[in-house]
């Protein structure tokens, strides 16, 4: 009920509202693949320039620091499903506001909002699952570089991203969690390769990536 918010939060409410009903795209969402990203990247950019992207994200960054009614009338509008996008709005993003270089920060954060980069999570494997103190895809700093090698699964639209939020062993301590890294990996560096993974459903939206002494930038290490 509307008596449940105080007076800005019922302006705000009706604002985005208003805002929804007007741009939300009525057409159904690509559900995979290119079409999808490029969907989502057109849909993204028009939020950016309605001073709606990264509303939960403090403001320092480019969010509004504002409250979860966005996402309600977002619902309530059936406005398109974030898919691709979710890991740099709501994991990537949020962990470079919290661990990120001001580089990183620069360079990153605009993108994310604007809709002009997607990413994908580099976290399970084979033979670890989601228990990430198992993980064994090792880097080795190498000058400048890490040096990555193993392979990652069950990676949401690894396909059609552009960074990927990689999670590597750099060295082992007496506790598994120990040493373990999060960097951003380019995913068009060589030694990446890239295999979709058609589930039951038909659809291709999981992948596995191979990483074959794939080189990424120390500078790119957060935290």
């Amino acid at each position: 009920m509307v008596l449940d918010y105080d007076q800005d939060d019922v302006a705000f409410w009706e604002e985005v509202r208003d805002w929804l009903q007007t741009n939300a795209p009525r057409e159904r969402r690509p559900e995979a693949g290119p079409e999808m990203r490029a969907f989502l990247l057109a849909w993204q950019p028009r939020q950016y320039d309605g001073g709606w992207a990264g509303l939960a994200w403090p403001k320092e960054p480019g969010g509004q620091g504002l409250s979860l009614i966005w996402h309600e009338e977002y619902a309530a509008a059936k406005a398109p499903p974030i898919g691709c996008l979710f890991v740099a709005m709501n994991h990537g993003g949020p962990t470079l506001i919290a661990w990120g270089t001001d580089a990183q920060k620069a360079f990153h954060l605009p993108k994310i909002l604007k809709g002009e980069s997607v990413w994908c999570q580099g976290f399970s494997e084979p033979g670890a699952g989601s228990d990430l103190a198992s993980i064994s895809s090792r880097a080795v700093i190498d000058g400048d570089d890490l040096v990555v090698s193993g392979q990652k699964i069950w990676t949401s639209y690894g396909h059609v991203a552009d960074y990927q939020e990689l999670l590597v062993r750099t060295s082992r301590g007496e506790k598994k969690h120990d040493g373990l890294t999060w960097v951003i990996c380019p995913m068009d560096a060589p030694g990446i390769e890239v295999r979709t993974i058609t589930t039951i459903s038909g659809s291709q939206h999981f992948c596995e990536i191979f990483y074959d002494n794939v080189r990424i930038p120390m500078a790119n290490v957060v935290g």
